[in-house]
């Protein structure tokens, strides 16, 4: 047990400092500041028990002088100085935590910006499993905080110390082991106080994975886009029952773990409260036998006293700054985190325009934590300037095909080639600038609608003709202007904007992958969720938005596939046939029957 203490402290000891560094690298002067208040509010005591002394030796001499009108004469000026000390620490304190603020807010900020800056580095991989949401939630509710946490209690462990180094030497003029009495009965309390911050680490870190759930589902209870199904589906008593549960399963961990370190609380308590008693006893005799005074007795009394309450904040303080560093631990390791993907030291130029195509040669994948194969040993050729269809089956692999080609992922085997190079040899930052992209679940941002078609290319941000373009390409230019505002029309009810049907928001994310003027372009399901007169109307202006594009569709729906230059059928991760839509309505094959299916259901 002690070895492992001692690890545990040892392996702190980094984390310290790496902590302050935040802090000091966040709030440089503000630090300081902190640390100049810090230190004369540490000084106003002892100047104040200083003047005291004075003013009780200048009343003393005038009491006992014979002329008493004169107690006041010399005692007036160390009792004014008193309450100008008062009001000074008072004016201390408040420029302390005005100062505590700022520095708080700047490092919170700073915190904010590594680990946003974390999450946008590592690749969407690292969304595929629950650790690592476990680990981002710790970093970003648990050790948020904690840089600040770790600076004011090492602030406090301080200004303690120099309070008790200076009591234990006052009741060392007494006997040299009342100091180690003192000092030595408040150790069971620190044994207390790490042994329950390790506990509730332990056990904050065992149920990550509960307290994700439990805001889970508070905000499914909560939020706009669950409402409907929450009525319709009578799911409220579900869901908060399930949310109790949850509630009431860590509330009885939490009190667990609070019982048991007032068990030890108990314990830790009635040794201190021994010691001061063993100190007080042998002094009392000292008194009885005319060894000391009875001023020695009550001073004594007082330092024990104010000595075990300076050595309880000690110990808390010193249980806060355990505590912190558990938790900055948390943040360290996800900032640690690197991404899978390997950039080329040396990247090479990327092909504008292509001139023979995309390939995607032999590749076999599965994403992450799974052990299936999304593709098996997979080939395709998308010509340089055609348009491609992709249709096929739920879980065919045809969406994987996108991910591939922004390079979110990298294969297990084969090789994805633009005109001849292997992807790898490309900055996938430059890679990904050179396609645009229609997600099956495209984001809806809640700000203006000419901002949401601006995501697509922040560089025509200020360019409405630009944005109006895109808008007219997509069809969304005619829900946009019956909008209250138009196009400076809020978009989403987070604040207050404008709702909008899944359709038309489909159309705001199509303006927004047009508005982007790359070689590339790949829509997953463009008009899944448009009506047959939105799709009809803009299948029409299909083959002039991809004119000198390399396109890719992948679609569910056949009469949108067929405006394409070759289509392909994939299923379980393979292309089982490849034609133009008269070529594979004329086969006969699973694209026939599918067409035959998809015609008798239109036209019924």
């Amino acid at each position: 047990m002690i070895t492992r203490a001692r690890q545990e402290l040892f392996k702190c000891i980094p984390l310290i400092g790496k902590g302050l560094g935040l802090v000091w690298q966040a709030a440089r002067g503000w630090t300081v500041a902190w640390s100049v208040l810090l230190l004369v509010q540490g000084l106003i005591p002892a100047a104040q028990v200083y003047l005291t002394k004075i003013t009780v030796d200048f009343l003393a001499a005038d009491i006992s002088s014979a002329n008493s009108s004169t107690v006041l004469t010399r005692a007036w000026l160390p009792i004014a100085m008193i309450g100008l000390l008062w009001i000074f620490s008072q004016l201390i304190a408040s420029l302390i935590r005005w100062v505590r603020t700022a520095q708080a807010e700047l490092v919170q900020d700073s915190i904010h910006s590594l680990i946003h800056d974390k999450a946008l580095e590592l690749d969407v991989a690292f969304y595929e499993n629950s650790e690592s949401y476990d680990l981002l939630h710790r970093a970003k509710v648990d050790a948020l905080s904690q840089p600040i946490a770790l600076l004011e209690s090492i602030g406090v462990v301080v200004q303690n110390s120099v309070t008790l180094v200076v009591l234990a030497g006052m009741i060392a003029v007494y006997a040299w082991w009342l100091p180690f009495l003192l000092i030595g009965s408040a150790l069971p309390g620190l044994w207390s106080v790490g042994r329950y911050v390790l506990r509730e680490h332990k056990w904050r870190l065992a149920n990550t994975a509960n307290e994700r759930r439990s805001r889970y589902y508070d905000w499914i209870l909560t939020d706009r886009s669950s409402a409907a199904e929450m009525r319709l589906f009578d799911l409220g008593g579900y869901h908060k029952a399930t949310f109790r549960q949850l509630r009431a399963d860590l509330r009885a961990g939490r009190l667990k773990l609070v019982r048991e370190e007032m068990k030890s609380e108990l314990f830790a308590g009635t040794i201190a409260w021994g010691g001061g008693i063993v100190g007080m006893v042998w002094l009392l005799l000292r008194v009885s036998r005319g060894l000391a005074k009875l001023g020695d007795l009550v001073l004594c009394y007082q330092a024990f006293l104010q000595g075990q309450k300076l050595l309880r904040s000690l110990l808390e303080s010193a249980g806060r700054i355990y505590r912190s560093t558990l938790f900055l631990e948390n943040l360290f390791q996800f900032l640690a985190q690197t991404p899978r993907l390997v950039v080329p030291p040396m990247p090479v130029d990327l092909p504008s325009p292509l001139r023979e195509g995309i390939r995607f040669e032999q590749i076999t994948f599965s994403y992450p934590g799974s052990d299936y194969n999304a593709l098996s040993d997979f080939t395709l050729t998308l010509p340089a300037g055609k348009a491609t269809a992709i249709v096929g089956h739920n879980g065919a692999g045809k969406s994987t095909l996108i991910k591939l080609l922004c390079r979110f992922y990298d294969p297990q085997a084969g090789r994805i080639l633009l005109d001849g190079i292997d992807m790898k040899m490309f900055d996938p930052v430059v890679l990904r600038r050179s396609i645009t992209v229609l997600f099956q679940e495209p984001v809806r941002y809640h700000t203006t609608a000419a901002e949401n078609i601006a995501m697509g290319d922040l560089s025509a941000a200020d360019d409405l003709g630009r944005i109006r373009a895109a808008a007219n390409a997509a069809g969304a230019a005619g829900p946009i202007e019956r909008l209250p505002h138009g196009y400076e029309t809020v978009l989403g009810k987070w604040f207050g904007g404008a709702e909008l049907s899944v359709g038309e928001w489909q159309r705001i994310a199509l303006a927004r992958a047009f508005l982007r003027d790359s070689p590339i372009i790949a829509l997953d399901e463009p008009t899944s969720a448009m009506d047959s007169w939105a799709e009809a109307d803009w299948l029409g202006r299909f083959r002039e938005l991809t004119e000198g594009r390399t396109a890719i569709m992948i679609t569910h729906r056949f009469t949108t596939a067929m405006h394409a230059d070759m289509i392909h059928v994939m299923d379980e991760g393979k292309i089982t046939e490849s034609g133009t839509h008269e070529q594979l309505v004329a086969a006969g094959g699973h694209y026939a029957e599918s067409w035959r299916i998809q015609m008798r259901e239109l036209h019924n």
